[in-house]
C-alpha cells in the first residue's frame, strides 16, 4: 500500500538530481551535441591526461592516467559512442596496457560510456555509488534520454555495469609505478562523490565537489558539513592541479575559493536564521545575494540547497 508514495518520492528525487546535473553544465544558447571530442587530449603531468569537456553540456572532463602496466579512465562519458571515443584516446597513450574504469559519481555522463569498454576492463567503484546506481541509475538514464534525440540515440543501449572491484571509503590503485588514491567524500553533489588523486603528479580529479568559477551543484542529498569536510580531505592531499567534472582545470588554490563560497553561505544562513527567518526565506535570500556577487557563474540554484542544509544542520 506504500508503493505509490515511494514511487512519487523516487521520481521527485530523480527530477531534482537531473535538474541539478543539467544546471551544472555551461554554455548559453542551443546545446551542442553531448560528444567527447576526439584528438583533444591534453597532458597535465607525467602520467595524467584529460580530454576537456569544452563546456559542452553532458560532457565530463575525462581523465586518463597511465602507468607501466595499466591505464585508468575516470568518467568515460555518456553512452557507447562517447565511450568508444575515450577508448581510442586512451589507446593512443596507454598502448596495450590493462584497463581500469572509475567514476566520480553515478550520473550517466560519468558512467555509461563504460558499455563500450571490453569485458577485460575492470570497473572500480565504491559501495555507495553502486547502491546509488542500483536505486536510480536507470531511471536517470531514461530522463537524460528525453533531453534530445541525439542524447536518446547515444543512450540507446546504456545499462548498468556492475563493479569488478568495490571499496567502502578509500582505495589505492597501482597502475605500475603510478598510484591513484580513491576517496569517497559524499554526501555532497551525490552521496557517493569520489575524488581521485594521482600521487606524484599532484593532480586531483574532484568531480562535482570542487568547481572553477562556478557555484556548487548541491541538491536534496547534499550536506554542508560533509562538503566542508570533503574540502578538508582534498586539502590534505595538497594537489597542484584540480580537474572538476565540468569546466576548466584549475590550480590547487580553487579548493580554498570553493571553501570561501561555502563559508559565505553558512555564515549568512546562520545570521538569517538567528533573525527568525524560515528555511525557505533564508535559502531564497542567500541564493539571491551570492548570485549577485558572481552573476556569470552557473549552478546558482545549488546555493539554495546548500543554505537549506546549513540551516537544518545548525543547532
Amino acid at each position: 500500500m506504500c508503493r505509490l508514495p515511494v514511487a512519487i518520492l523516487l521520481s521527485s528525487l530523480l527530477s531534482l538530481l537531473l535538474a541539478s546535473s543539467l544546471s551544472a553544465q555551461r554554455g548559453p544558447g542551443p546545446a551542442a551535441d553531448p560528444l567527447v571530442k576526439e584528438n583533444a587530449t591534453v597532458k597535465l603531468a607525467d602520467h595524467t591526461y584529460v580530454i576537456p569537456d569544452g563546456n559542452v553540456p553532458l560532457v565530463p572532463n575525462v581523465g586518463i592516467i597511465v602507468g607501466s602496466r595499466a591505464t585508468l579512465v575516470i568518467d568515460p562519458g555518456l553512452g557507447r559512442r562517447n565511450g568508444e571515443t575515450v577508448l581510442r584516446e586512451a589507446a593512443k597513450i596507454g598502448k596495450e596496457s590493462e584497463l581500469y574504469i572509475a567514476s566520480t559519481h553515478f550520473h550517466p555522463e560519468h558512467t555509461t560510456g563504460y558499455v563500450a569498454f571490453p569485458a577485460t576492463a575492470k570497473y572500480v567503484n565504491s559501495t555507495v555509488q553502486e547502491a546509488e546506481f542500483e536505486q536510480g541509475g536507470m531511471q536517470m538514464i531514461q530522463m537524460f534520454a528525453g533531453r534530445s534525440p541525439m542524447t536518446a540515440e547515444i543512450l540507446n543501449d546504456a545499462s548498468r555495469r556492475r563493479a569488478d572491484i568495490t571499496f567502502d571509503r578509500e582505495y589505492v590503485l597501482d597502475l605500475g609505478g603510478v598510484h591513484v588514491r580513491f576517496v569517497v567524500v559524499g554526501p555532497t553533489h551525490t552521496r557517493g562523490d569520489t575524488g581521485f588523486f594521482v600521487e606524484g603528479d599532484g593532480v586531483l580529479f574532484a568531480g562535482d565537489v570542487v568547481m572553477n568559477e562556478s557555484f556548487l551543484a548541491a541538491g536534496a542529498v547534499s550536506s554542508m558539513k560533509a562538503w566542508l569536510a570533503a574540502l578538508d580531505t582534498f586539502d590534505t592531499l595538497k594537489p597542484q592541479m584540480v580537474v572538476p567534472s565540468h569546466g576548466a582545470v584549475g590550480p590547487g588554490g580553487i579548493i580554498a575559493a570553493n571553501r570561501g563560497i561555502l563559508e559565505s553561505v553558512r555564515i549568512r544562513t546562520l545570521a538569517l536564521k538567528a533573525q527568525g527567518r524560515s528555511a525557505d526565506e533564508t535559502a531564497s535570500a542567500v541564493q539571491a545575494e551570492l548570485q549577485a556577487q558572481h552573476p556569470q557563474w552557473p549552478r546558482a540554484n545549488g546555493l539554495a540547497a546548500l543554505a537549506r542544509s546549513a540551516y537544518n544542520e545548525s543547532q
